[in-house]
C-alpha cells in the first residue's frame, strides 16, 4: 500500500464537500419570519427608544414625584404617599377647574368638528381655485399655538386691539375681551381658528366615500341633506370618532388661556380670567407659580386616568354607531 492510498479522507473532494455541508447544517438557519422580525425591530427601534426615554421614563418620574413634596429645588423633601391625591380630592379649586375644562371640551370639540366638516364639504365641491381655498383655510392650522395666542391677544386687546377699533368706529364702547365674561368666547374663537386641521382630515374622509352611493341616492330621489345624513355621515363615522377623541384630549390639555392672559406676574397665571382657569392652568400654577411639583404631578396623573376613562367610554357608547368598511376586530 502506497502513501497516496492512505491519505486522509478530508483530502478527497467528495469528502470535503460532505464536510462543508455538515458544517453548514450545524449553523442555525435564519427563517424568513425571523428576518422580518429583525427588520421590524431595527426600523422601529428609534421610535421605541424615543418612546421609552421621552414618554415612559418621564411618566414614571412624575408618578414618583406625585408621592413626594418635592418643589424642584430644595433637597429637603419627604415621601407623603397618597397625601397629594387626598388633598386634590378635597380641593374645590381642582374640581372647579376640572369642571370648566370639561365644559370647554364639550363645547369646543363639537364646534370644531362641525366647522371643519362644513368647510370640507365646501372645498370638496368642483369649484374654481379649489386648491387655493383649501390652502388658505388650512393655513391657520399650521400656525404655532404661541403665535396664534399672541395674535389673538393683540387682536382683542382692550386699548389697542383691532376688534375694539372696529367697535368704536361704529359708536360701540370698547369691551374688555380678555377679561370675564368675554374671555371664554375669545378662547372658543381660537379653537375655530384652527378648524383647518379638522377640515383636512374630514376632506380625506369625504373623498373616500364612493360616488356610486351618492349617484344611487340621487336616482332614488333623495335630497342632498338626506344623502349627507344617511350616506356621508355614517361612512365618515370613523373619522368623526377619531376627531372626537383627539379633540377631547387636546381641549383638556390646552394652555391657550395662559397665552391670552394679560401681563401679570412672571408665571402669568394670576391674570388668567376665572372663566378660563381650566385644569391645565391649575397644574401650571402648582408647578411654576407655587413650586409644588409633587402636587402638580398628582394632578397630571389624575388627568391621565380621567382621559383614559373618558376615551374608553366614548369607544364603548359609539361602538354601534361607527360604521367600518372593514371589521377592525376581524382576525387576519
Amino acid at each position: 500500500m502506497t502513501v497516496d492510498q492512505i491519505s486522509p479522507v478530508a483530502d478527497r473532494p467528495d469528502a470535503a464537500a460532505s464536510t462543508g455541508r455538515a458544517s453548514a447544517a450545524g449553523r442555525p438557519r435564519i427563517t424568513m419570519t425571523a428576518r422580518r422580525h429583525r427588520a421590524f425591530y431595527l426600523f422601529t427601534s428609534p421610535w421605541i427608544i424615543g418612546f421609552l426615554l421621552l414618554t415612559i421614563v418621564p411618566m414614571a418620574y412624575a408618578l414618583w414625584l406625585s408621592f413626594t413634596t418635592f418643589d424642584g429645588i430644595s433637597p429637603h423633601w419627604k415621601y407623603v404617599g397618597l397625601g397629594n391625591y387626598r388633598e386634590l380630592l378635597n380641593d374645590p379649586v381642582t374640581w372647579d377647574s376640572l369642571g370648566r375644562a370639561g365644559l370647554f371640551a364639550v363645547t369646543s370639540v363639537p364646534l370644531s368638528i362641525i366647522a371643519g366638516l362644513g368647510l370640507a364639504v365646501l372645498v370638496n365641491r368642483p369649484l374654481k381655485a379649489r386648491g387655493l381655498f383649501r390652502t388658505l383655510l388650512y393655513l391657520p392650522a399650521v400656525v404655532p399655538p404661541v403665535g396664534a395666542g399672541l395674535a389673538f391677544k393683540l387682536l382683542f386687546d382692550q386699548n389697542s386691539g383691532a376688534t375694539n377699533g372696529v367697535l368704536t368706529f361704529f359708536g360701540i364702547d370698547a369691551l374688555a375681551w380678555l377679561a370675564d365674561p368675554y374671555a371664554r368666547y375669545v378662547l372658543l374663537m381660537t379653537v375655530l381658528w384652527g378648524a383647518g386641521n379638522v377640515m383636512i382630515i374630514s376632506l380625506a374622509g369625504l373623498q373616500d366615500v364612493p360616488r356610486e352611493l351618492h349617484e344611487a341616492a340621487r336616482i332614488d330621489g333623495a335630497s342632498a341633506w338626506r344623502t349627507f345624513r344617511s350616506i356621508t355621515v355614517p361612512l365618515l363615522s370613523p373619522v368623526l370618532l377619531f376627531q372626537t377623541v383627539t379633540g377631547m384630549i387636546a381641549s383638556v390639555q390646552t394652555i391657550m388661556p395662559l397665552l391670552l392672559a394679560p401681563l401679570g406676574d412672571t408665571s402669568g397665571i394670576t391674570t388668567v380670567p376665572q372663566s378660563n382657569y381650566l385644569y391645565m392652568m391649575h397644574v401650571f400654577a402648582q408647578y411654576f407659580a407655587l413650586g409644588r411639583y409633587g402636587y402638580a404631578s398628582a394632578l397630571l396623573w389624575v388627568l391621565f386616568v380621567l382621559i383614559l376613562a373618558v376615551t374608553g367610554l366614548i369607544f364603548k357608547f359609539t361602538s354601534g354607531a361607527v360604521f367600518y368598511t372593514v371589521d377592525p376586530e376581524a382576525k387576519k
